[in-house]
């Protein structure tokens, strides 16, 4: 190994405040900032393309963290390089309540920090959706503003992760040369040694991927130099570097082992660690000579920034990528929405929600450049295409539908990385039973707060004979556990337009559209320059003062609507609430919460699912119609009927209530 001193001091400034960093908060995973401050020195010294004075630049490379638990490497690094949010006084409070540093990277809580990880594989499997906004915004708008790298840092339980194969492959696929992966190959996981419960040859698997493969001294400041040069002279292939490290190196006795993993070393290992280092200085307290050498490092690209603003503001680009990346839609949007919903009241379609939702994805692909569109093999069934959309592929980067294969949780790792990135809008399709697969990366985009619009069709019972592996039952309720997410269950066409809308303009919230399988009568026959569906709930038929109300969503709305008509018949007065969001009917006032409920003698809701999200607005006593069990496989009619969810059902539990 050939580091010279001052490499081995800017490593040391890593370990030294990493470990300080978790043994003051009596918690956290110094091992792996140990064992890979070589890699990210060499990385933020002398590789990456940033400015840490301008850390939002749009052409500034990327780095993923994806070994998420050892958050202190980049904590560490974003102090030392100068970025202005990351104080000392940041690194000192790691891990408490309040602070930018949380155990593990948090996106938003400070600048440098990508995406938020910690499940493990989520960083590998949000590089690809990077690298894919890369490529395609280069192909957009040219490589003179967009030309830049994704890097990350994956340990072996990154690797061990089934998102993993689902990234390297797709990646590999659509050979995303500008993505590089770094392994921390060190061998050692929780339990002990990786061999253990794995022995994958890693090297075999990402060539059989259409991967490079790179093996290095993971300590090897030149080594690794020479190989992320290498990595970024590839044309047609992603690379993997796998980087021998010693986990903890430096600690006398737990160097290597599992105890250095995930907890403080200890007084008597901090000692001795910083002793065999050579770091002779007190906690917290880098020499001045090593700060600035690494404040120097975070200030190498201005002028290569400072040109690329100067090359944008010549641009012919300059106003629409400027928009792209603020996360703003075209103004023409609105417009082409009235005219479209104007259309619909006029037409008054009888459609599937997942057709509905296809007519309205045309005007938006008409509109929207800035869309991904995309499906997990599905696109015939979740109707996720238009006939603006273009597959994007290894040789046609300028498309814009993803083809993300059979890889539910991986489609929505890489949305989210699209949307990270910055200057397009994915939504990607599967059926909504795959949630399941993709939930993992749905809830990160609902922690985080970014747009990511997942189209889940087959949404009920109503899917038919695929039987009950493929109906989704407790599915929507699940879905609505999750905070900062919108689940959207339109009742026909303009509904569906509707939750369009709002999720394209929802920035912080990701969506939900669940969708119907089957055809659906049109409900709203009227054009409405209010966007009814934006306040969660509303009524859609009879008098505020009637005897019963009736909440339903999707499919069943129109099955409250014909028990509404039978119950009018008796002489029963009832009102049916379309319930398109619960979350947005959640987020009005109290007053408005309070009309729409009303004060009723009887409350009824109905939904092709479990009871448990509907028990705050049924109240004590009102009455549920739906699934408290699996479904079965046959005709969409007849499993309503055989499951109960009729109009005679909902009228029968109004009256139980009269």
């Amino acid at each position: 190994m050939t580091n010279t001193a001052q490499q081995n001091e800017l490593a040391n400034a890593i370990r030294s405040l990493s470990m300080d960093a978790v043994e003051k908060a009596n918690s956290g995973h110094p091992g792996l900032p140990m064992g890979c401050a070589d890699i990210a020195t060499v990385l933020f010294t002398k590789i990456m393309k940033f400015d840490a004075a301008a850390p939002h630049w749009a052409d500034r490379d990327r780095f993923i963290l994806s070994a998420g638990h050892g958050s202190m490497l980049l904590y560490s690094s974003l102090y030392l390089l100068g970025y202005e949010d990351m104080t000392i006084d940041q690194v000192k409070n790691f891990r408490q309540i309040g602070a930018k540093t949380a155990g593990h990277p948090e996106y938003g809580h400070a600048t440098g920090i990508e995406t938020t990880t910690g499940p493990l594989g989520a960083g590998i499997g949000n590089s690809v959706g990077f690298a894919v906004a890369e490529a395609k915004l280069a192909a957009e708008f040219g490589s003179d503003l967009v030309n830049h790298y994704t890097y990350v840092l994956a340990g072996d339980g990154c690797l061990m992760e089934g998102i993993s194969q689902e990234a390297i492959s797709l990646a590999g696929h659509l050979k995303l040369n500008k993505l590089i992966v770094i392994w921390d190959n060190n061998s050692i996981t929780i339990d002990g040694a990786v061999s253990n419960a794995c022995s994958t040859d890693q090297i075999a698997r990402f060539q059989a991927s259409g991967w490079n493969t790179i093996e290095i001294d993971g300590h090897d400041q030149a080594a690794i130099e020479a190989a992320l040069l290498e990595a970024k002279k590839s044309t047609d292939k992603p690379t993997m570097i796998a980087a021998k490290t010693v986990i903890g190196r430096g600690a006398p006795k737990k160097a290597g082992t599992e105890k250095v993993h995930g907890a403080p070393l200890g007084a008597e290992e901090l000692a001795g660690a910083k002793a065999a280092l050579g770091i002779d200085y007190p906690a917290f307290e880098i020499p001045a000579h090593i700060l600035d050498t690494w404040r120097a490092a975070g200030q190498r690209g201005a002028n290569i920034r400072g040109d690329w603003e100067a090359t944008l503001a010549a641009s012919a680009h300059k106003a629409e990528f400027t928009r792209r990346m603020s996360g703003k839609l075209p103004t023409g949007l609105d417009a082409a929405f009235a005219a479209y919903k104007q259309k619909l009241a006029e037409d008054k379609p009888k459609v599937a929600s997942r057709k509905a939702s296809q007519m309205a994805l045309e005007v938006v692909t008409k509109n929207v450049p800035e869309i991904l569109a995309g499906s997990a093999d599905l696109t015939h069934s979740n109707l996720t295409n238009t006939p603006d959309t273009v597959p994007f592929q290894a040789n046609n980067r300028s498309g814009n539908y993803m083809m993300y294969g059979i890889r539910e949780h991986e489609m929505g790792a890489a949305m989210n990385g699209v949307t990270l990135h910055g200057g397009l809008i994915p939504y990607g399709g599967t059926f909504m039973v795959f949630t399941d697969y993709a939930r993992p990366a749905i809830r990160l985009a609902a922690l985080m707060e970014i747009r990511s619009i997942y189209v889940m069709t087959h949404d009920s019972i109503g899917l038919g004979e695929d039987g009950p592996t493929h109906q989704p039952v407790e599915h929507l309720t699940a879905l609505r556990a999750i905070p900062n997410l919108y689940v959207f269950r339109p009742a026909d066409a303009m509904e569906t337009a509707e939750c369009w809308e709002i999720a394209l303009a929802s920035q912080k919230t990701p969506s939900i559209l669940a969708l119907s399988r089957q055809n659906l009568p049109a409900l709203r026959t009227e054009y409405s320059v209010e966007n009814k569906s934006a306040k969660g709930a509303y009524t859609i038929l009879g008098d505020a003062n009637a005897d019963a109300v009736i909440f339903a969503t999707g499919s069943e709305v129109a099955i409250a609507v014909e028990a509404q008509k039978e119950l009018t018949a008796q002489g029963i007065s009832a009102r049916v609430v379309s319930v398109p969001s619960m979350e947005l009917f959640n987020k009005q006032s109290d007053a408005y919460k309070a009309e729409v409920i009303g004060s009723a003698k009887a409350r009824v809701a109905v939904e092709a699912g479990i009871e448990m999200s509907w028990n705050k607005l049924l109240g004590d006593k009102g009455r549920f119609v739906g699934m408290s069990s699996f479904g079965a496989s046959g005709p969409i009619d007849a499993l309503y009927a055989h499951f109960g969810i009729t109009p005679k059902a909902v009228v029968e539990a109004v009256t139980a209530q009269l």
